[in-house]
């Protein structure tokens, strides 16, 4: 038996539970319990069932047919919210079978806190259907529904009555250990064991890496309207990062007059290019002198001069 993929079955005169735990995808063994199911009804547990993809809902939808040929009436109990949403999605997922219980899943917003609650279908009544009531263990309060009414609940409105309920409740308060009453609060993320192997009841997401925003790259406008600002950088702001300068003054460790992080062309890296407005303060080198001014100063000099010979040309002819 698959390691992600559990099962056990058990028989109780003319009734079976088939406890199903883990993940149903290609690698699933349903076929192999068909064998062990006798005609009649097969109460299938799938509270455990932590995921299942588009292989798994052919081959569980297969499967349930082979059941059907042979007599076999399915009796859905515990259906996990991954199971609930392909119910609500593939349209004969559970065939001629009814569901009998599943698990409605909650969330606290002010403990972070994750929970699934046991519910029978019977107990929904008529649509519109809304989430029973449930209340978190940390701080008392009423925990918010954790998907959409409409369509979480939507496979409720097609609902069937099951035969034999007597024999069903009878093998499921028998062969389920400490289930015994028919509502059950568990924690979502909790875990239990089938055939010696730990299963969790909810498939584990890898948390992301925490993202620290450096200093000195804009912030995002407030909602007052106000601009964003432009904060100076400091060395060693951001591991990996270098710091290149502010615009105002100049960054710890550089010379006056140079932009850390800037090079020109031709030089070590270590050398720094002359800083933006270079010449407007003090400290920093004035721009040269240009030389064009001293060569209007020749030109007019020149024309004056050609003027005067000119005036002596014309009195001297006189």
């Amino acid at each position: 038996m698959s390691q992600k993929f559990q099962a056990s079955v058990h028989h109780r005169d003319e009734v079976s539970y088939v406890k199903l735990a883990g993940v149903i995808d290609e690698d699933n063994e349903l076929t192999s319990l068909t064998d062990k199911i006798p005609s009649g009804t097969a109460v299938i547990d799938l509270g455990e069932v932590e995921r299942i993809n588009s292989c798994g809902v052919r081959d569980w939808v297969n499967w349930l047919g082979k059941l059907e040929s042979q007599s076999t009436r399915a009796v859905l109990v515990e259906c996990s919210p991954a199971i609930v949403a392909q119910i609500n999605l593939v349209n004969n997922f559970t065939g001629t079978g009814v569901v009998k219980s599943f698990y409605v899943p909650y969330f606290c917003p002010d403990c972070d806190e994750e929970k699934v609650l046991l519910v029978d279908a019977t107990d929904m009544g008529p649509p519109p259907h809304e989430p029973p009531t449930c209340r978190c263990d940390e701080c008392d309060l009423v925990m918010d529904f954790d998907d959409m009414a409409d369509s979480y609940f939507a496979f409720l409105s097609n609902q069937k009555k099951i035969a034999e309920p007597e024999k069903v409740n009878g093998v499921i308060k028998e062969f389920a250990a400490g289930e015994a009453n028919d509502k059950k609060v568990r924690s979502r993320g909790s875990s239990t064991s089938l055939s010696g192997a730990a299963i969790s009841s909810l498939p584990s997401v890898p948390s992301l890496p925490s993202i620290s925003r450096p200093s000195g790259i804009l912030q995002a406008p407030s909602k007052t309207g106000s601009r964003p600002s432009i904060a100076p950088l400091t060395t060693g702001t951001h591991p990996g990062m270098r710091a290149v300068g502010s615009f105002q003054g100049t960054a710890p460790g550089s010379r006056p007059g140079s932009s850390p992080g800037f090079a020109a062309p031709g030089t070590s890296p270590g050398a720094a290019m002359p800083a933006f407005g270079a010449g407007v303060v003090g400290d920093r080198p004035a721009l040269a002198q240009p030389r064009s001014s001293a060569i209007i100063y020749i030109l007019v000099g020149v024309l004056i001069l050609a003027i005067g010979v000119l005036a002596f040309l014309l009195f001297a002819s006189k």
